[in-house]
């Protein structure tokens, strides 16, 4: 999904989440794709934390439960997204919602 831009304006890489309901769940076949500027094929990523593969693809199949981020040279590091194992979940659309917006939910089981 979309996350907006930090205050300064220095954090320009955006983690995408298809399909585009936060928070993510396993089950969905979720696919994460790295956005930034930087040198494409270049992104290293981070689960849970820790370095989970350096100058890899810009995206990639979800596999495991977990909180991804990723690092594109020049564009710093994303917005975490979290991907859930979970038997029911409330999910909310990705994009940047403002005041007085319609807002759908899903309720996945």
């Amino acid at each position: 999904g979309w996350c907006p831009l930090s205050p300064t304006g220095a954090q320009t890489t955006q983690l995408l989440v298809e399909p585009p309901w936060m928070p993510a769940v396993l089950w969905d076949r979720v696919t994460l794709t790295c956005q930034g500027s930087g040198t494409a094929g270049a992104t290293t990523w981070y689960k849970d934390g820790q370095r989970w593969g350096q100058e890899g693809p810009d995206h990639f199949d979800v596999t495991e439960n977990g909180t991804y981020t990723c690092e594109r040279p020049g564009s710093g590091l994303s917005p975490p997204v979290h991907v859930v194992n979970a038997t029911a979940v409330l999910q909310v659309p990705t994009r940047v919602l403002l005041e007085g917006d319609s807002l759908t939910l899903s309720c996945r089981i």
